[in-house]
């Protein structure tokens, strides 16, 4: 049984290698010189002042997870298409049910406000 698994295991064990392989030489090979360029914290290639802890508006944040939402909901319309032609006339109403559900909290959303950035 265990027979069964072994391309498994062997497979975890090369990728488990090939990960210690790489951190070893690079810690070995690579250089280290501590400059203090090298230890500002990166900020967009621009030098950075004052604190690095502003505070975000809320709405940037409703906004983003706004964009999240919407964006998932279109990667479920790939499946769809593939399979369009098996699904047929059930598919394609199952389809639509789905996207006007959408669009309904869409709007809702665009009228709540939710996407105006002030």
């Amino acid at each position: 049984m265990l027979i069964d698994y072994l391309p498994i295991f062997l497979f975890f064990a090369i990728a488990l290698g090939f990960v210690l392989m790489t951190l070893f030489l690079s810690a070995v090979i690579g250089k280290r010189k501590v400059t203090h360029p090298k230890m500002l914290p990166y900020e967009c290639g621009m030098d950075p002042i004052g604190e690095a802890r502003n505070p975000f508006s809320v709405k940037f944040y409703i906004v983003a997870m706004l964009f999240i939402i919407f964006d998932i909901e279109a990667v479920f319309l790939y499946p769809w298409a593939v399979s369009f032609r098996d699904l047929k006339i059930f598919g394609l109403v199952e389809m639509a049910v789905f996207i006007a559900i959408l669009l309904v909290g869409f709007i809702y959303v665009w009228k709540k406000g939710a996407l105006e950035w002030e």
